[in-house]
């Protein structure tokens, strides 16, 4: 079983930039594809950004051009880094592990999820 914690959540002014880290535990997770989601008051949780074990990224059309997912498979670690914020872009942020089948956009295919931290833009 796979622990994951989520930090560098926190307030920021519209335009502003956060950098957000997870951290994998309990077993490497180089070979699975790593993904962000968010979840706002309200509302379902959204796919962010996705990066698999080769390299290759994935993004929400809502955050593409913005967001960047990198991952550091020696330290068991994926980042989100998160430019030009925007008020909508306030919610709770969640990574997770993929399970080997699956679309990669849709919550249910993921079997371990972090705690999440949250994002506040203010406008």
């Amino acid at each position: 079983q796979v622990q994951l914690v989520e930090s560098g959540g926190g307030l920021v002014q519209a335009g502003g930039s956060l950098r957000l880290s997870c951290a994998a535990s309990g077993r490497t997770v180089s070979n699975n594809l790593m993904g962000w989601f968010r979840q706002a008051p309200g509302k379902e949780r959204e796919f962010v950004a996705g990066i698999d074990w080769s390299g290759a990224t994935y993004y929400a059309e809502v955050v593409k051009g913005r967001f960047t997912i990198s991952r550091e498979n020696a330290k068991n670690t994926v980042t989100l880094q998160m430019n030009s914020l925007k008020p909508e872009d306030t919610a709770v942020y969640y990574c997770a592990v993929k399970r080997v089948l699956g679309n990669y956009a849709f919550p249910r295919s993921y079997d371990s999820w972090g705690q999440g931290t949250q994002v506040t833009v203010s406008s």
